[in-house]
């Protein structure tokens, strides 16, 4: 496990227009949350979004659609936003967000200066039809195998506090595993009140434990990030996080609702004598 601290932030590039039924998810046209929703963002909000990550210690920049996967205009879009920002800000690692997708698919990416992939398990393959059925689960693992035959970083995770079981969170892992990831994005339920599901029961030892638990199934991952819900599961033990197998954050906003300011991140891993990673392994 590398020791320094990754630091990745996430842009939002298109949002709410999803018409798949992921029930923990916000995005989704089908559960008319009270959220942003646009089909484009505009280049100059997302190059001024991928400085200030930069300039806050982030080495990783997610670009983010809400789609079941890529169609041909998707793809474009995410190009060339890739474009612009590889010549703009060199230093970012830019990292594609696109639901599923075609091995030919991510070799365009790749040739547009992609240089991973995320695409999220988010539960086992037995719970899954519990809370998507327009999709299955199959799709998403064969996305994450594209990925790793493009030759792209995988990144690939789940979410904890779905009502799934420890069954469930144990199979999970053990697929995530199979599928070798580099980086293993965990995130917390983070409620709302326009879906369909009941709010996380997970308490904060459960939290910890389940950082571990990812540590130990994906013992070869060079970080296990936490992502959503970071804030709101963990309050002001947040510091904690790392001693149970945690090397990486997303910094600032998420998806559909606020992070912490950036700067307290950055003064919460002084705080604990953590160094910001500076290059990518």
């Amino acid at each position: 496990m590398n020791k320094e601290i990754f630091l990745c932030s996430i842009c939002n590039i298109n949002s709410g227009t999803c018409n798949e039924d992921c029930k923990f998810c916000s995005q989704s046209v089908r559960y008319k949350a009270d959220i942003q929703r646009y089909k484009q963002k505009d280049i100059d909000i997302i190059l001024k979004e991928a400085v200030t990550a930069r300039d806050n210690g982030a080495l990783g920049f997610c670009l983010v659609t809400a789609d079941k996967g890529l169609n041909d205009k998707t793809l474009d879009f995410v190009c060339s936003i890739a474009k612009v920002l590889t010549l703009q800000v060199p230093q970012l690692r830019l990292i594609a967000c696109n639901g599923t997708a075609t091995l030919e698919q991510l070799l365009v990416l790749k040739e547009a200066g992609i240089k991973a992939y995320n695409h999220n398990l988010e539960t086992s393959r037995e719970f899954y039809p519990r809370i998507c059925t327009t999709h299955p689960w199959d799709e998403r693992y064969e996305t994450c195998l594209n990925v790793n035959k493009a030759g792209l970083v995988l990144i690939s995770g789940g979410i904890f506090g779905l009502g799934e079981t420890d069954a469930d969170r144990v199979s999970m892992l053990e697929s995530l595993n199979s599928l070798n990831p580099s980086s293993v994005p965990i995130n917390f339920y983070h409620h709302n009140e326009a879906l369909e599901l009941e709010p996380n029961s997970l308490d904060i030892e459960e939290a910890f434990s389940l950082i571990k638990l990812t540590r130990d199934t994906i013992p070869k991952a060079d970080r296990i990030m936490i992502a959503g819900g970071r804030e709101l599961m963990f309050g002001d033990r947040q510091n904690e996080i790392f001693k149970y197998g945690a090397n990486s954050i997303v910094i600032g906003n998420y998806l559909t609702t606020s992070g912490r300011v950036m700067s307290k991140d950055l003064d919460m891993l002084q705080s604990l004598n953590l160094k910001v990673a500076k290059t990518v392994t």
